[in-house]
């Protein structure tokens, strides 16, 4: 006997699934406000027509009159149809502008699009097996600094670095410190008071300077920085130049490296007892002559392929426990 249909739930089900794809056509929209810079200029502005939003933002007007229709649908942004003005209100772009860091929930509905790009290659990988590699995530790794200049950077001194007793403490005193991470902007910042000591070490190409703030640098030789910020003023030190290196990417190891290039300065010019045995992917130093400067020693590892769906899996967790944390009991993860 075939099963009764209850159908009262099968249009409760079909109901939650029309608002799932309701919700996922905001959220990207939501990212373009974000990227476009739209969130941003509506929460300076009082209600104002497309066309006066459009030059605040420096953008096509027919395009954001578009944009406009799918923040009114959604409830994001009023709109009075009388005088065809819109408005985002306060209450709103409390959280959706980059004012309102670390609350901007914008910033992460881009990792929505970042996603939803590889869908093709996970497909793929359903079939075939294997797995998609971080170079077919063009963004990933920009979305993933932005979200972490406004949260993990913002929250560094008060929140972080108090969770490991004693940590502050001996930052303050000063300790070695290896900083392995992702992203852009600043690498090294400088808080008054505090000594930053470092040796075969590269700090290159990062958009809010290489070394900055209050703090002293201190060199022990062998270091590299592109724009001579660093105060390296060891003879073995290399200040401004350019360390020829790769783009961040997948070259061995359980994370993702900048690859010496060939002419790098950096090639057999680090100081061999100071460097640790093997680089950040595992390969044995020294290769060459002498040691690599940085976390890359020129060799070779085979190259594992980072799992799709774990991939996803890891962001979407990171998303919602950031999420979940920044917003507390607001949070509806």
């Amino acid at each position: 006997m075939a099963e009764q249909l209850d159908q009262a739930r099968a249009e409760a089900f079909a109901d939650k699934m029309l608002g799932m794809l309701n919700s996922g056509a905001l959220a990207l929209m939501t990212s373009v406000g974000h990227r476009t810079g739209l969130f941003d200029a509506m929460a300076a502005a009082p209600a104002s027509t497309s066309a006066q939003i459009a030059a605040l933002a420096g953008l096509n007007e027919r395009y954001v009159r578009e944009w406009l229709g799918a923040m009114v649908t959604g409830g994001v942004v009023e709109h009075d149809p009388a005088n065809g003005e819109y408005l985002l209100p306060g209450e709103h772009a409390a959280s959706l502008t980059r004012a309102a860091a670390p609350d901007n929930i914008a910033a992460f509905a881009q990792y929505i699009a970042v996603l939803g790009g590889v869908e093709d290659r996970i497909v793929e990988c359903f079939s075939n097996g294997g797995g998609v590699p971080y170079s077919s995530y063009p963004r990933f790794h920009e979305v993933m600094a932005e979200d972490s200049g406004q949260t993990v950077v913002a929250a560094l001194n008060d929140a972080i670095l108090p969770l490991a007793p004693g940590l502050v403490e001996s930052l303050t005193r000063g300790i070695d410190v290896l900083d392995v991470g992702c992203g852009s902007g600043g690498a090294l910042r400088g808080d008054t008071n505090a000594t930053y000591t470092f040796k075969n070490t590269i700090v290159a190409n990062s958009t809010g300077g290489d070394c900055f703030g209050t703090g002293t640098f201190t060199t022990l030789g062998h270091n590299i920085d592109s724009d001579n910020t660093c105060s390296l003023t060891d003879a073995n030190d290399k200040p401004g130049v350019n360390p020829v290196l790769g783009p961040l990417a997948d070259n061995g190891g359980s994370t993702q490296t900048h690859a010496l290039l060939s002419g790098s300065p950096a090639l057999d010019a680090g100081d061999d007892p100071a460097a640790p045995a093997t680089d950040q992917r595992g390969v044995f130093r020294p290769q060459g002559g002498a040691s690599d400067i940085g976390a890359f020693e020129l060799g070779s590892l085979p190259v594992p392929s980072v799992s799709a769906l774990g991939l996803l899996a890891l962001a979407g967790l990171t998303l919602g426990l950031f999420v979940r944390k920044l917003r507390g009991t607001r949070a509806r993860v």
